[in-house]
Protein backbone atom coordinates (compact mmCIF):
# COMPACT_ATOMS: atom_id res chain seq x y z
CA UNK A 1 0.00 0.00 0.00
CA UNK A 2 1.29 3.44 -0.89
CA UNK A 3 1.04 6.05 1.86
CA UNK A 4 -0.13 9.58 0.99
CA UNK A 5 -0.36 8.74 -2.70
CA UNK A 6 3.44 8.67 -3.24
CA UNK A 7 4.54 6.20 -5.94
CA UNK A 8 6.96 3.52 -4.82
CA UNK A 9 10.56 4.21 -5.69
CA UNK A 10 12.10 1.85 -8.21
CA UNK A 11 14.81 -0.29 -6.65
CA UNK A 12 18.25 0.43 -7.96
CA UNK A 13 20.39 -2.56 -8.83
CA UNK A 14 23.58 -0.56 -9.59
CA UNK A 15 26.22 -1.56 -7.09
CA UNK A 16 29.23 0.50 -6.11
CA UNK A 17 31.42 -1.62 -8.34
CA UNK A 18 29.07 -1.12 -11.28
CA UNK A 19 28.96 2.63 -10.74
CA UNK A 20 32.74 2.80 -10.54
CA UNK A 21 33.04 0.73 -13.70
CA UNK A 22 30.65 3.06 -15.52
CA UNK A 23 32.52 6.15 -14.33
CA UNK A 24 35.84 4.58 -15.33
CA UNK A 25 34.51 3.87 -18.82
CA UNK A 26 33.27 7.46 -19.16
CA UNK A 27 36.63 8.79 -17.95
CA UNK A 28 38.46 6.58 -20.47
CA UNK A 29 36.33 7.93 -23.32
CA UNK A 30 36.91 11.51 -22.12
CA UNK A 31 40.68 11.00 -21.92
CA UNK A 32 40.69 9.44 -25.37
CA UNK A 33 39.01 12.51 -26.84
CA UNK A 34 41.23 14.91 -24.88
CA UNK A 35 44.35 13.16 -26.22
CA UNK A 36 43.29 13.54 -29.85
CA UNK A 37 45.80 15.69 -31.78
CA UNK A 38 43.06 17.96 -33.14
CA UNK A 39 41.74 18.68 -29.64
CA UNK A 40 45.22 19.41 -28.28
CA UNK A 41 45.98 21.67 -31.24
CA UNK A 42 42.68 23.52 -30.76
CA UNK A 43 43.56 24.24 -27.13
CA UNK A 44 46.95 25.59 -28.13
CA UNK A 45 45.31 27.76 -30.80
CA UNK A 46 42.99 29.24 -28.17
CA UNK A 47 45.92 30.01 -25.88
CA UNK A 48 47.77 31.62 -28.78
CA UNK A 49 44.75 33.82 -29.54
CA UNK A 50 44.57 34.91 -25.89
CA UNK A 51 48.30 35.69 -25.85
CA UNK A 52 47.96 37.77 -29.03
CA UNK A 53 45.03 39.77 -27.67
CA UNK A 54 46.73 40.50 -24.33
CA UNK A 55 50.04 41.47 -25.94
CA UNK A 56 48.35 43.71 -28.51
CA UNK A 57 46.31 45.40 -25.79
CA UNK A 58 49.45 46.10 -23.73
CA UNK A 59 51.38 47.39 -26.75
CA UNK A 60 48.58 49.72 -27.86
CA UNK A 61 48.04 51.07 -24.35
CA UNK A 62 51.77 51.63 -23.91
CA UNK A 63 52.04 53.52 -27.20
CA UNK A 64 48.98 55.57 -26.29
CA UNK A 65 50.63 56.57 -23.01
CA UNK A 66 53.72 57.84 -24.82
CA UNK A 67 51.75 59.94 -27.31
CA UNK A 68 51.39 62.99 -25.06
CA UNK A 69 55.07 63.09 -24.09
CA UNK A 70 56.17 62.73 -27.71
CA UNK A 71 53.80 65.55 -28.72
CA UNK A 72 55.26 67.82 -26.05
CA UNK A 73 58.78 66.93 -27.21
CA UNK A 74 57.91 67.73 -30.84
CA UNK A 75 55.92 70.88 -30.07
CA UNK A 76 58.57 72.41 -27.85
CA UNK A 77 57.40 75.89 -26.86
CA UNK A 78 54.86 76.26 -29.66
CA UNK A 79 51.61 77.99 -28.89
CA UNK A 80 48.68 75.73 -28.16
CA UNK A 81 46.49 75.09 -31.25
CA UNK A 82 49.08 76.62 -33.51
CA UNK A 83 50.11 74.76 -36.67
CA UNK A 84 53.39 73.41 -35.19
CA UNK A 85 51.52 72.33 -32.05
CA UNK A 86 48.93 70.44 -34.13
CA UNK A 87 51.57 68.92 -36.41
CA UNK A 88 53.42 67.60 -33.35
CA UNK A 89 50.55 65.19 -32.72
CA UNK A 90 51.43 63.40 -35.96
CA UNK A 91 54.92 62.36 -34.87
CA UNK A 92 54.02 59.62 -32.41
CA UNK A 93 51.35 57.99 -34.65
CA UNK A 94 53.86 57.99 -37.51
CA UNK A 95 56.36 55.96 -35.51
CA UNK A 96 53.73 53.82 -33.78
CA UNK A 97 51.95 52.82 -37.00
CA UNK A 98 55.20 51.64 -38.57
CA UNK A 99 55.95 49.61 -35.42
CA UNK A 100 52.45 48.08 -35.39
CA UNK A 101 52.74 47.18 -39.08
CA UNK A 102 56.01 45.36 -38.41
CA UNK A 103 54.56 43.50 -35.43
CA UNK A 104 51.47 42.52 -37.42
CA UNK A 105 53.65 41.15 -40.22
CA UNK A 106 55.78 39.22 -37.73
CA UNK A 107 52.58 37.75 -36.30
CA UNK A 108 51.81 36.12 -39.66
CA UNK A 109 55.37 35.07 -40.45
CA UNK A 110 55.82 33.54 -37.00
CA UNK A 111 52.61 31.58 -37.42
CA UNK A 112 53.99 29.90 -40.55
CA UNK A 113 57.56 29.84 -39.21
CA UNK A 114 58.98 32.11 -41.91
CA UNK A 115 62.08 34.06 -40.92
CA UNK A 116 62.25 37.74 -41.83
CA UNK A 117 65.31 39.67 -42.95
CA UNK A 118 67.61 41.81 -40.79
CA UNK A 119 66.01 45.08 -41.89
CA UNK A 120 62.74 44.11 -40.27
CA UNK A 121 64.39 43.77 -36.86
CA UNK A 122 66.37 46.97 -37.40
CA UNK A 123 63.22 48.90 -38.26
CA UNK A 124 61.49 47.56 -35.18
CA UNK A 125 64.37 48.48 -32.90
CA UNK A 126 64.70 51.92 -34.47
CA UNK A 127 61.03 52.77 -33.96
CA UNK A 128 61.15 51.52 -30.38
CA UNK A 129 64.37 53.45 -29.66
CA UNK A 130 62.92 56.60 -31.21
CA UNK A 131 59.81 56.31 -29.07
CA UNK A 132 61.91 55.84 -25.94
CA UNK A 133 64.21 58.81 -26.63
CA UNK A 134 61.39 61.23 -27.47
CA UNK A 135 59.39 60.07 -24.45
CA UNK A 136 62.19 60.52 -21.90
CA UNK A 137 64.18 63.44 -23.35
CA UNK A 138 62.47 66.10 -21.27
CA UNK A 139 62.95 64.13 -18.06
CA UNK A 140 66.66 63.59 -18.77
CA UNK A 141 67.09 67.31 -19.61
CA UNK A 142 65.34 68.33 -16.38
CA UNK A 143 67.34 65.84 -14.32
CA UNK A 144 64.17 64.27 -12.92
CA UNK A 145 64.91 60.69 -11.93
CA UNK A 146 61.28 59.92 -11.17
CA UNK A 147 60.27 61.32 -14.55
CA UNK A 148 62.86 59.17 -16.31
CA UNK A 149 61.56 56.06 -14.55
CA UNK A 150 57.92 56.96 -15.19
CA UNK A 151 58.40 57.65 -18.90
CA UNK A 152 60.80 54.74 -19.40
CA UNK A 153 58.46 51.99 -18.23
CA UNK A 154 55.84 52.14 -21.06
CA UNK A 155 58.38 52.21 -23.96
CA UNK A 156 60.44 49.44 -22.36
CA UNK A 157 57.33 47.33 -21.80
CA UNK A 158 56.40 47.82 -25.46
CA UNK A 159 59.94 46.89 -26.50
CA UNK A 160 60.03 43.72 -24.36
CA UNK A 161 56.51 42.71 -25.41
CA UNK A 162 57.33 43.24 -29.10
CA UNK A 163 60.35 40.94 -28.79
CA UNK A 164 58.67 38.34 -26.58
CA UNK A 165 55.45 38.02 -28.55
CA UNK A 166 57.34 36.88 -31.66
CA UNK A 167 59.10 34.10 -29.76
CA UNK A 168 55.86 33.14 -28.03
CA UNK A 169 54.05 32.79 -31.35
CA UNK A 170 56.92 30.69 -32.71
CA UNK A 171 56.88 28.36 -29.71
CA UNK A 172 53.09 28.07 -29.76
CA UNK A 173 53.30 27.13 -33.43
CA UNK A 174 55.78 24.41 -32.50
CA UNK A 175 53.34 23.26 -29.82
CA UNK A 176 50.59 22.93 -32.43
CA UNK A 177 52.90 20.89 -34.66
CA UNK A 178 53.93 18.72 -31.71
CA UNK A 179 50.27 18.08 -30.95
CA UNK A 180 49.92 16.33 -34.31
CA UNK A 181 53.20 14.42 -34.18
CA UNK A 182 53.45 13.43 -30.52
CA UNK A 183 49.90 13.18 -29.23
CA UNK A 184 48.76 9.58 -28.80
CA UNK A 185 45.88 8.70 -31.11
CA UNK A 186 42.92 7.07 -29.33
CA UNK A 187 42.80 3.30 -29.50
CA UNK A 188 39.87 1.93 -31.51
CA UNK A 189 36.95 1.06 -29.27
CA UNK A 190 35.48 -2.41 -29.44
CA UNK A 191 32.40 -2.50 -31.68
CA UNK A 192 32.10 -6.22 -32.24
CA UNK A 193 33.29 -5.95 -35.85
CA UNK A 194 36.91 -6.38 -36.88
CA UNK A 195 37.94 -4.94 -40.19
CA UNK A 196 40.75 -6.64 -42.09
CA UNK A 197 44.09 -4.83 -41.84
CA UNK A 198 47.26 -5.29 -43.85
CA UNK A 199 49.77 -7.75 -42.42
CA UNK A 200 52.54 -5.17 -42.59
CA UNK A 201 52.50 -1.41 -42.48
CA UNK A 202 55.28 0.51 -44.16
CA UNK A 203 54.68 3.81 -42.31
CA UNK A 204 52.71 5.55 -45.11
CA UNK A 205 49.46 4.65 -46.76
CA UNK A 206 49.00 4.66 -50.50
CA UNK A 207 47.58 8.19 -50.34
CA UNK A 208 50.60 9.45 -48.39
CA UNK A 209 48.74 9.87 -45.08
CA UNK A 210 50.51 9.24 -41.80
CA UNK A 211 49.92 5.74 -40.38
CA UNK A 212 48.02 5.86 -37.10
CA UNK A 213 48.79 4.04 -33.88
CA UNK A 214 45.70 1.85 -34.34
CA UNK A 215 46.83 0.71 -37.78
CA UNK A 216 50.27 -0.25 -36.50
CA UNK A 217 48.65 -2.11 -33.60
CA UNK A 218 46.24 -3.95 -35.89
CA UNK A 219 49.09 -4.99 -38.20
CA UNK A 220 51.09 -6.34 -35.26
CA UNK A 221 48.04 -8.18 -33.94
CA UNK A 222 47.52 -9.84 -37.34
CA UNK A 223 51.16 -10.95 -37.42
CA UNK A 224 51.09 -12.36 -33.89
CA UNK A 225 50.96 -16.15 -33.49
CA UNK A 226 50.70 -18.30 -30.36
CA UNK A 227 54.10 -18.62 -28.74
CA UNK A 228 55.41 -15.34 -30.19
CA UNK A 229 57.25 -13.18 -27.68
CA UNK A 230 56.11 -9.60 -28.17
CA UNK A 231 59.15 -7.32 -28.05
CA UNK A 232 59.83 -3.87 -29.52
CA UNK A 233 62.26 -5.45 -32.01
CA UNK A 234 59.63 -7.95 -33.18
CA UNK A 235 57.07 -5.14 -33.55
CA UNK A 236 59.48 -3.15 -35.70
CA UNK A 237 60.13 -6.17 -37.91
CA UNK A 238 56.46 -6.91 -38.60
CA UNK A 239 55.15 -3.33 -38.87
CA UNK A 240 58.12 -1.20 -39.91
CA UNK A 241 57.32 1.40 -37.25
CA UNK A 242 59.88 3.68 -35.61
CA UNK A 243 61.97 2.67 -32.61
CA UNK A 244 60.26 5.17 -30.34
CA UNK A 245 56.79 3.86 -31.23
CA UNK A 246 57.69 0.16 -31.05
CA UNK A 247 57.98 0.11 -27.24
CA UNK A 248 54.49 1.53 -26.80
CA UNK A 249 53.07 -0.82 -29.42
CA UNK A 250 54.71 -3.84 -27.78
CA UNK A 251 53.37 -2.91 -24.35
CA UNK A 252 49.84 -2.38 -25.68
CA UNK A 253 49.85 -5.59 -27.71
CA UNK A 254 51.24 -7.65 -24.82
CA UNK A 255 48.56 -6.29 -22.54
CA UNK A 256 45.84 -7.16 -25.05
CA UNK A 257 47.24 -10.66 -25.57
CA UNK A 258 47.37 -11.23 -21.80
CA UNK A 259 43.73 -10.14 -21.41
CA UNK A 260 42.56 -12.32 -24.30
CA UNK A 261 42.25 -9.45 -26.81
CA UNK A 262 44.02 -11.36 -29.54
CA UNK A 263 41.51 -14.15 -29.75
CA UNK A 264 39.41 -14.26 -32.87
Amino acid sequence: MVAFGRPPTAPTDETSAGRLAREAAEAAVLRAHQARPDVVALRVERVRAQVDRLCWAGIVLGLGFTMTNVQQFAAGGSEVWSLPWLAAWLLDPTVSLVLLAILRAEQVTARYRVRTGPWVRRAKWFTLAATYVMNTWASYAAGSLSGVVLHSVPPLVVFVAAEAVTDLRDKLTEAVSAAFTEARPPEPMATGVREPMPARVTGRTSAGARTSFGEYLAAAREAWMPGTVVTPKWVREVTGCSRGLSSRLAATLARQMASGGGES
